[in-house]
């Protein structure tokens, strides 16, 4: 943020002078080359409370002194569009100062369960390692130097640690993050963390933020009411022929007399004593909402025209079609927007004055005299205006209900229509205004200055004098603007509650208006019952509020932010529990923070998966704090969308991000895991089998090359080619949902398939080593030829059959690693002979693998160790299918 001087409001002539209290101790150089100013800064404060600015401008000649505070209004915050003029400032708040900085945690280093989970697997596996050695070293009596033997055969079994294991998962994140981004479905979709896409298959939990998550944040005008009478979309068009009618009459009146103020001021005076009709109160309200904003609207600078000057919005003469408008709050451009369609359009806005331009295309002059911003606190902004033409001062407001309703005179329909209007989702704002005399405006502007010239405690002197014009101010209208939902959010909200996804919204906005969007959106059925929880305060409040929740099943629950914090202050466990059997949860008025600590509770006290998808800057901690974090690019800026491990464009996409690619990286990285720990394991139950048979010796059955060649190219392509294996296509798991459920069971990975895929590697190491030792017929050197040929005939065999669905650059990796293995037999050959051999002795095995016998001895070990768990797998498969074979067939 920064602290900023207007320069058109300085005389380029005048020498000032100017005092800002920010954190730093050095003196600053004169600032800019048009005016000279002398900026003398301070450390009054070590750490400087943005509200405390204090600042005056002093005129160094013969006129009067004039004093001018310096407030939070002399602000631009980070990423504000100058639309007109230009300024010069002190830069604070940078770096580390910055708001974004401070509300943001330090991101935690993500990983994935499937990750804990085959940690977990090796660790078993090591201890496996350990044991073995020791019971090799056991039966061989402990004879000589033991502990030598013990650490050989610790070297020797090293293989049942999968080393290439990190790196094969490693690649296959890769690769998913690369079919994510390359996924046409999902344009514009960004991983930036690469090692948790097996995340996206596991989460049981999903956290949404709703204003630009499953809302659009494009803010339509829906309605206007004004107490005895009600306008919505289809009769905005009486609204138009009213603005027509009044201007057009204004207008004649105004030309008809010599003096435009006697007949503007005729109405204003009687105004209070008779009943106002409905023309006229609609002219008010939609003049009050054209004139009570931060708007400004700004004129694009056409192509070819060179020399524009400051004033191109006089040269363009207001063109409609060039115009955009620029606001804080979008809410503020939707009601702008809407007073145009209706016949009153804001043409020019600078700091001094606004412009409007009637339905007759006659130019209206406002001075802006004061303006009080919109805060988080006061929930309300106010402007007070002159007539150029008539001269008459006018107070206006809009705000929120809560604290509009205690300013306006009193009346019987606005609690009601507020209501009424939330449980509709639309986004409410009282409209306001009182009229001020030339004295009473002076009489406040002085106790305002002086006021806001106050060096201490500064906002607790300005804002009595603020509230002491917001009395029994007159109620003009009450309006609704609607935050459309984004495009095919019900069918993919209804997509993840059938996928078991829990769905959490969590929300700034007030109650009633979650309470609509959860509805509209079918977060929450329409036929289900709703539990909104009573606000509370006090420990035993809320006992009872959670008692009675407890009464009820199957039903949504609705929470205030407030009434959380007293819930987990006192019955955490409790709130959770409960909570975490509810199909659907809002809640509304969270503070960023609040959705943060949403987010670790749910993983603390369900040990299950979490994800969270926001779009804002308020919902980078939640991000950050699940176990996914997904942003949505918005309208909010890209901080959402930069801090999260994976970016999407629009909500929709999150269906098949989870229920395609989800699905498919933990299934595939299951697979491969497992896989390659039975790679490292065969040939180690080989080599036991083989140490075993010759008196438990400590010698190695195959030399350096092929244990290299084996993990790496004999072996990597086929098994890496599993990454590309899907058991049902894309468009049958977001047609049945249904099938994320059993991966959250976590039952593509566990102890129990571990231990399978542990027997099958013994049973087929032991047969081939034994098979091996057979048929090697007096001759010794035959033996790891033999073997060794059969072993990778059997890795490619048992990819095969993990294999559900192939794919061409499956076989041909089949065949590149059977054609490098083929080509290594013929031109490596003295590696195929046992350690104890030299290699001129092994010249007769060029010609030994090229006859029938070898052949058919390696094909009878390799239809012995594979033949009888195709057999199970076709069994398995008829008797007990899985839940996505039906919709394979």
């Amino acid at each position: 943020g920064s602290c900023f001087i207007r320069t058109d409001q300085l005389d380029g002539e005048t020498d000032w002078k100017l005092k800002v209290a920010v954190s730093c101790t050095q003196r600053l150089p004169a600032l800019g080359d048009l005016f000279s100013i002398n900026a003398y800064v301070y450390a009054q404060k070590p750490q400087l409370d943005i509200h405390s600015f204090e600042g005056t401008f002093t005129r160094e000649d013969s006129d009067p002194a004039v004093h001018e505070s310096l407030s939070i209004e002399n602000t631009l915050w980070a990423s504000t569009v100058v639309a007109s003029g230009t300024v010069i400032g002190v830069v604070i708040y940078t770096g580390k100062e910055t708001r974004s900085v401070m509300n943001t945690s330090n991101p935690k280093n993500k990983v994935g369960l499937l990750d804990l989970e085959l940690n977990q697997l090796t660790k078993a596996l090591f201890l496996a390692l350990v044991a073995l050695s020791v019971v090799m070293v056991t039966l061989q009596g402990f004879v000589g130097p033991w502990y030598r033997n013990l650490f050989r055969f610790l070297l020797l079994f090293s293989y049942i640690i999968p080393i290439s294991l990190r790196v094969n998962l490693d690649m296959g994140k890769a690769a998913y993050g690369w079919m994510i981004m390359k996924d046409d479905n999902i344009p514009g979709t960004v991983v930036r963390t690469s090692t948790i896409p097996e995340e996206l298959g596991r989460l049981v939990y999903l956290l949404t933020d709703k204003t630009g998550t499953l809302t659009q944040n494009e803010m339509i005008f829906k309605r206007l009411h004004l107490g005895t009478v009600s306008y919505g979309t289809d009769t905005m068009d009486e609204i138009q022929s009213h603005i027509i009618n009044s201007y057009s009459q204004v207008h004649s009146q105004n030309s008809g007399n010599s003096t435009s103020s006697t007949p503007s001021r005729k109405p204003q005076s009687s105004a209070p004593k008779v009943r106002k009709s409905v023309s006229s109160r609609i002219h008010e309200a939609v003049k009050a909402i054209a004139l009570c904003h931060n708007v400004t609207p700004v004129y694009e600078s056409r192509a070819g025209v060179s020399g524009e000057t400051e004033y191109a919005e006089v040269d363009q003469d207001f063109s409609d079609e060039n115009r955009t408008y620029q606001a804080s709050s979008p809410d503020e451009v939707a009601l702008v927007q809407w007073t145009e369609s209706v016949g009153l359009t804001l043409v020019n806005r600078d700091l001094t004055s606004m412009q409007l331009k009637t339905p007759g295309g006659h130019i209206l002059t406002y001075y802006i005299l004061q303006i009080f911003p919109f805060t988080s606190e006061s929930k309300r902004m106010g402007i007070i205006v002159r007539d150029e033409s008539s001269g008459e001062i006018t107070f206006y407001m809009k705000g929120a209900d809560v604290v509009m309703s205690t300013i306006v005179q009193y009346n019987d329909w606005l609690e009601e229509e507020c209501g009424n209007m939330a449980r509709e989702g639309l986004r409410t704002l009282v409209v306001a205004k009182k009229s001020l005399t030339e004295e009473q405006y002076q009489d406040f502007e002085s106790r305002y200055n002086q006021a806001k010239l106050s060096i201490h405690d500064r906002n607790l002197k300005v804002a009595p004098v603020v509230e002491s014009l917001e009395r029994e101010m007159e109620l003009l209208c009450l309006t609704g603007v609607e935050d459309q939902l984004q495009a095919d959010v019900r069918p993919t909200l209804e997509m993840l509650r059938n996928a078991g996804i829990k769905i959490w919204m969590l929300t700034g906005d007030k109650l009633e208006t979650a309470t609509c969007i959860a509805k509209s959106s079918h977060l929450v059925s329409r036929t289900q019952d709703i539990h909104i929880f009573r606000p509370v305060t006090t420990r035993g409040e809320a006992h009872l509020e959670l008692n009675a929740f407890r009464r009820k099943h199957d039903c949504a629950l609705v929470i205030s932010g407030d009434s959380l914090e007293v819930c987990l202050k006192y019955y955490e466990h409790e709130f959770v529990e409960l909570a975490c059997q509810c199909p659907a949860v809002v809640c509304c008025r969270c503070s960023p923070t609040q959705k943060a600590h949403i987010v670790k509770l749910l993983q603390h006290h369900t040990g299950k998966r979490t994800c969270a998808i926001g779009d804002g800057g308020n919902d980078v901690s939640m991000i950050q704090a699940a176990d996914c974090g997904i942003g949505i690019e918005g309208k909010e800026g890209k901080q959402a969308s930069l801090a999260a491990d994976f970016s999407i464009t629009q909500f929709k996409h999150i269906g098949r991000l989870l229920m395609v690619h989800g699905r498919n990286s933990y299934k595939r990285s299951a697979a491969l895991g497992q896989f390659v720990m039975h790679r490292g394991l065969i040939i180690s139950t080989m080599q036991a089998v083989f140490s075993s048979v010759f008196y438990f010796a400590s010698v190695p059955l195959y030399q350096g090359f092929l244990m290299v060649g084996y993990a790496t190219i004999y072996t990597m392509f086929p098994v890496f080619s599993l990454v590309l294996d899907q058991d049902v296509k894309p468009e049958m798991a977001l047609l049945y949902p249904e099938l994320y459920k059993d991966l959250t069971k976590g039952r593509s990975l566990s102890f129990k398939t571990f231990l399978i895929w542990v027997l099958i590697s013994i049973y087929q190491g032991g047969i081939l080593m034994y098979g091996a030792l057979l048929l090697f017929e007096s001759e010794f050197v035959h033996v790891v030829a033999i073997s060794f040929t059969a072993l990778i005939l059997t890795e490619l065999l048992m990819v095969a059959l993990t294999i559900r669905t192939w794919h061409w650059l499956m076989v041909v990796a089949e065949f590149l690693s059977l054609g490098c293995y083929v080509a290594s037999l013929a031109f490596l050959n003295e590696y195929f002979a046992p350690m104890t051999y030299f290699p001129f002795s092994v010249s007769t095995d060029v010609a030994f693998i090229t006859t029938v016998t070898f052949l058919w001895k390696v094909s009878a070990i390799t239809v012995v160790s594979c033949l009888p768990l195709y057999i199970l797998k076709y069994l398995k498969r008829k008797f007990s299918p899985p839940s996505y074979s039906k919709l394979t067939s």
